[in-house]
């Protein structure tokens, strides 16, 4: 059963793969669901609001971020690149959100952090949220960068957030390293559940996966937010392995937490 403990609930990055999944979702969470991304994504629907917003101008964030009572922050740059956009969606844009947070009184967000921020683990390594950030990539270091804010802004301010480095969440996983990383879409759903609805979160960092049984994360310091997934990448260990080829361990796409990531770039000469 999900808890519906909040009047409005801002959701933004509405338009991206995960975002979508959610819009439906955390209708279960909220009287109404405030969705907004950079571009347009269609009109609202039943329960709905919808107020496009760039992130990293600071008067459409404040104007986003009025009048709710708990943000989902799925918005930015999901994937690697230069890193001047990076800085713009994923740095400059979530010190506006928080700003405005703290402005309109917002005291609980969860914050779509990633399995990036720890990407140069080995895949022999099993760590918990006290390990240092390893960041794998420019997204990852805005990831690392963005839970620092985040514990600032708990610190000082008393907003509450949860940092879900969020694995690999698809309908199934799609290669070897998916089988330790993968978060259902039921189980996502739950995890923000847990992390909205948790009597005292405080500032917590979560990883986001299922229960899987090869898995290089350990969730124990985050027991007390309530997560229980559901799901697991086990009914799809054998259909993975016929389909792909054994990694090469002097790849460390293949050895690594953070996979293809750590070998992206440079992408200027």
């Amino acid at each position: 059963m999900t808890l519906k403990v909040h009047e409005k609930i801002l959701l933004t990055g509405a338009a991206g793969g995960l975002g979508k999944v959610l819009r439906e979702s955390l209708k279960q969470n909220c009287n109404t669901l405030r969705l907004s991304d950079i571009a347009d994504f269609g009109p609202a629907g039943a329960n709905e609001e919808v107020m496009l917003a760039d992130l990293a101008d600071a008067a459409a964030v404040d104007a986003m971020v009025q009048g709710v009572d708990a943000i989902v922050h799925l918005g930015g740059i999901s994937v690697d690149g230069p890193f001047l956009p990076i800085m713009q969606a994923n740095i400059l844009g979530l010190y506006n959100l928080y700003e405005a947070a703290r402005r309109f009184g917002v005291k609980r967000i969860v914050f779509a952090s990633s399995n990036h921020v720890v990407g140069f683990y080995s895949q022999g390594e099993t760590i918990n949220a006290d390990a240092p950030p390893r960041p794998d990539s420019f997204y990852g270091l805005s990831k690392a960068f963005g839970e620092d804010l985040s514990k600032f802004y708990f610190e000082r301010y008393g907003i509450e957030t949860a940092c879900v480095r969020i694995g690999s969440s698809f309908p199934k996983p799609r290669d070897r390293r998916m089988l330790a990383t993968w978060l259902s879409y039921g189980d996502l759903h739950r995890l923000v559940t847990a992390c909205l609805t948790t009597p005292v979160l405080k500032h917590s960092i979560i990883f986001g996966m299922s229960n899987n049984a090869v898995t290089w994360w350990d969730n124990s310091r985050a027991k007390h937010v309530g997560y229980v997934p559901q799901d697991s990448s086990d009914q799809f260990r054998e259909e993975i392995y016929a389909q792909t080829s054994a990694p090469d361990l002097n790849n460390p796409a293949h050895t690594t937490h953070g996979g293809g990531f750590t070998v992206q770039g440079p992408y200027q000469s």
